[in-house]
């Protein structure tokens, strides 16, 4: 019998639960369910100190149970008598969940034993089906236990830390290793690396951690992204505004994300008055908004800034650029009527589409059209809710974007559409979004006046096409693997004079792709002519030009392209000419 991958993946996690409580019995289970690649599952070792080095031997336990092919049997059991058993079992943490349940309203617990051939019970755990049949049904080297990490207790730090084993699981070995293989390609790509080596960003402990600080290298690629950015937008009838990095707390108060985001937010307090750092730019878009006064006939108005905002992620939250306290969003906002919803997310669409296809990021893309589920855990009324989720529904089917739906992903305030890229070594990444809302302008009484001279609500539609800059630019390191095209490079060309004599041709070349607006710079240091070329390899600076007698009488340079590895010899005019034209196509 054939099983869907999650389903076994689902079956290892216990078959991970079984191996660790026949090596440690003293270990409390807590939760093992199948993730993305694989599955994971939380432990209370109590006193005992588990190491990542214990893994190989749990692994071999869980391929010895597998060999042994034995029998998932699912069973319910009334709930006070399963929390009987668990009590009775010690087991603290099944404990707590199934009188959670009960506190639901549940009548009945769902678990499963594993049973030999032979019929003799090896393992019980509290679980949902569906699982395998039997555990041959699985192939024995298609996973591989991963690393060691810690999580609270139903991800509440003010419960118990537990140790989170995780692991990969595929269909069978060979799916696996293709796997393997690109982490370890993905190793080689990251940017943690990277950074240091092109000297990109700097994390300074006297700043605080999540709080990047860019050199001068990478300020260039995020102006030249921003400035690409407003390129896409500027003749699409967009207006750039700019907001503080402060608002009094009545502000978010107003706006509902004071009490959804209250432990997230940076708190200032001067004299009588409070002020929280931004936290997200919508609100104050709202105000230059209300501060206007619109008809129909200015419909839709929209806004462009690129602008940070700051939020407490925790420390173990924290990784580098892909998750900081300081996000820069290429920030938007939409003000238009119900019917103009549909061309506004087609322009927002088209602007993604040509962002990601100069990114080389467009093949396989998908869209996530997240909505709500269950109804009562989100912010405003029903009748607003299915309003924008019917709105981008219709979006989505009207240009055929290749979406799926996902429940329960809604933000709690509006739906959205997520836009989903692979990266160049197949990665997944969330980076563009689209949200349609009917709430904020509503709390903050925003208003046009129809064609009757009445005021008329009007929607905002949220959209970011990079997301967070820093993500993006930590995504794109590691796509591009540091090797920038052209027109994102920090420095684009260098300049390799043989010897000293020939530093005045380098200069005066240098001097003429500057004019031409070419990053340029001359190595004028008494290295050899290897180390000089070896040195612009490992800052992968696109091109190396080397002078010496032969060119400065041509008035030629010898032009060595990084990516390619080709050389040719060229005239300094026609080597401007074509990489001016590979900038200005931002060709890849």
């Amino acid at each position: 019998m054939s099983y869907e991958l999650p389903t076994k993946r689902h079956s290892l996690s216990h078959i991970l639960a079984q191996a660790v409580k026949s090596i440690y019995p003293d270990a409390k289970l807590a939760i093992g369910p199948d993730i993305e690649h694989g599955f994971y599952y939380d432990f209370d070792f109590g006193e005992v100190e588990f190491k990542e080095e214990n893994l190989k031997e749990i692994e071999k336990k869980m391929k010895n149970i597998i060999k042994q092919n034995q029998i998932f049997e699912n069973y319910r059991l009334p709930v006070d008598e399963a929390i009987r058993i668990l009590n009775d079992s010690w087991e603290i943490y099944k404990v707590e969940m199934a009188e959670d349940l009960k506190a639901w309203w549940e009548t009945e617990i769902s678990f499963y034993k594993n049973m030999t051939q032979q019929w003799i019970q090896t393992f019980v755990d509290m679980c949902r089906w569906p699982h395998v049949w039997k555990s041959l049904d699985i192939d024995e080297s298609s996973f591989k236990l991963d690393k060691i990490a810690w999580a609270y207790w139903k991800w509440d730090s003010n419960n118990k830390m537990l140790t989170r084993i995780y692991a990969f699981a595929f269909e069978n070995r060979e799916e696996l290793d293709a796997y393997l293989k690109q982490l370890e390609e993905a190793k080689r790509r990251d940017h943690r690396i990277i950074w240091d080596k092109m000297k990109l960003f700097t994390i300074s402990k006297l700043v605080w951690a999540g709080l990047p600080l860019l050199q001068p290298n990478w300020m260039v690629i995020r102006k030249e992204i921003e400035d690409y950015l407003w390129e896409l937008h500027k003749n699409k009838w967009y207006d750039r505004v700019w907001t503080p990095h402060l608002a009094k707390e009545d502000l978010y108060i107003t706006s509902g994300h004071a009490e959804k985001f209250w432990d997230e937010l940076f708190r200032v307090k001067w004299a009588d008055d409070s002020f929280f750092l931004k936290p997200m730019n919508c609100p104050h878009h709202m105000q230059i908004f209300a501060d206007n006064q619109f008809s129909y006939r200015d419909m839709p108005i929209r806004y462009f800034e690129p602008a940070t905002v700051y939020r407490d992620e925790k420390s173990w939250q924290l990784s580098w650029l892909t998750r900081v306290r300081s996000i820069t969003q290429d920030d938007g906002h939409l003000f238009c009527r119900v019917w103009q919803i549909s061309d506004e997310v087609w322009t927002i669409v088209s602007i993604i589409k040509e962002f990601y296809v100069t990114m080389w990021m467009i093949e396989w893309y998908w869209v996530r059209l997240s909505v709500r589920w269950p109804e009562w855990k989100y912010m405003w009324s029903d009748e607003a809710w299915e309003k924008a989720e019917w709105a981008l529904t219709a979006a989505a089917e009207k240009y055929n974007l290749p979406y799926r739906i996902w429940i329960d992903e809604a933000a709690f305030y509006w739906p959205k559409l997520d836009f989903i890229f692979k990266d160049a070594i197949w990665r997944e990444w969330q980076l563009a979004t689209i949200q349609c809302d009917f709430q904020l302008p509503e709390r903050f009484d925003l208003s046009y006046v129809n064609e009757a001279w009445e005021k008329e609500r009007p929607v905002v539609i949220h959209r970011a096409i990079s997301g967070s800059l820093e993500r993006f630019m930590g995504v794109m390191i590691e796509h591009f693997a540091g090797i920038f095209p052209l027109w994102l490079a920090p420095k684009q060309v260098i300049i390799v004079p043989v010897s000293d004599i020939f530093n005045d041709y380098g200069q005066e070349i240098c001097k003429k792709l500057k004019e031409s607006s070419i990053r340029a710079t001359v190595d004028n240091t008494s290295d050899s002519l290897n180390k000089k070329v070896r040195n612009a390899e490992m800052s992968k600076i696109p091109y190396i030009l080397i002078v010496w007698e032969q060119e400065q009488n041509d008035k030629t340079v010898s032009v060595r392209n990084y990516k390619t590895k080709e050389q040719n010899v060229a005239k300094i005019e026609d080597f401007i000419s074509d990489i001016s034209e590979e900038i200005k196509t931002k060709k890849i």
